[in-house]
Parts: C-alpha cells; sequence; structure tokens
C-alpha cells in the first residue's frame, strides 16, 4: 500500500508517515523496486499503535524507544512491556484527574444557580465561600494513587 492510501487509511498526514519512519517511531518501512514506500499489515499495526500512543500523550522518545527495542535481535520483551506498562500508568493518572475535574464540573452545574442566589441575598461573599479543593468528592481517592 502507498503512503497516500496509507495515510488516508489511518487518518495520519504523509508527512507523519515520513517523520515518524525517519525518526524510528515505525521501524524502516520496505521500498518498491522504484524506491515508494510500500507498507505491509505490519507496517499499519506498527502506526496505528504509534498514533495512539502518541494520542494518549506517549512522547516520541518513549515511542522511539519502544520501536528501537522491537528490532533489537536480543530478548527485550520485558523492556518493551515496562515502556507500555509506564504509558499506561501516566493514562490512568490522567484519566483520574480528569475523572476529578468532570465531578467538579459536574457539581458546579448542578449547584450553580443555588450558589449564585447565596451570592445575591448575602449569605455567600468572596469571603464565605465554599473550599473546593477541600471537598472530598474533588480529592483522588488514595486507592486509586
Amino acid at each position: 500500500m502507498n503512503s497516500k492510501k496509507v495515510s488516508e487509511l489511518l487518518d495520519v498526514s504523509i508527512d507523519t508517515l515520513r517523520y515518524y519512519e525517519r525518526v524510528g517511531v515505525i521501524p524502516p518501512v520496505s521500498r518498491d523496486k522504484n524506491g515508494y514506500r510500500n507498507y505491509q499489515d505490519n507496517d499499519l499495526n506498527w502506526i496505528f499503535l504509534a498514533k495512539s500512543l502518541r494520542n494518549a500523550g506517549m512522547s516520541v522518545e518513549s515511542m522511539i524507544e519502544f520501536a528501537t527495542l522491537a528490532q533489537s535481535k536480543d530478548d527485550v520483551t520485558a523492556a518493551q512491556k515496562e515502556v507500555l506498562h509506564e504509558q499506561l500508568e501516566q493514562l490512568d493518572a490522567k484519566f483520574a484527574e480528569l475523572e476529578k475535574t468532570r465531578n467538579l464540573l459536574k457539581y458546579k452545574i448542578t449547584t450553580y444557580d443555588e450558589h449564585l442566589a447565596k451570592f445575591k441575598s448575602g449569605e455567600m461573599n468572596v469571603d464565605n465561600v465554599e473550599q473546593l479543593w477541600n471537598m472530598r468528592q474533588f480529592k483522588m481517592n488514595e486507592k486509586n494513587k
């Protein structure tokens, strides 16, 4: 499959495909007799994985490390798995933080009118407000850390 078809299929720009190959995010792609890239299914898997990991926030450096390990002749499966495990831990931490923020937004939306009324009535003012940072529902559960 040529670069244009891969680009369309996986929604990755041709420049990104070339960059990923050039810096080592994906292994080298085979070429046809005219020197054009000829992507195989394994290449598509690498590109899909790279795109997914990048979208999840994995650094290009970690992606290069993972791809480099995959091309090693040594048994590096444990090292590769560790790179993926570290990314999963980072993603889990992001999810926990997003969930905390989601809960805060839901709370603010639910209580918005009530808070506005308290400010208008004088029951609450800038010196007498909720301590959102101190509220249990917005703190991360210690089990999830």
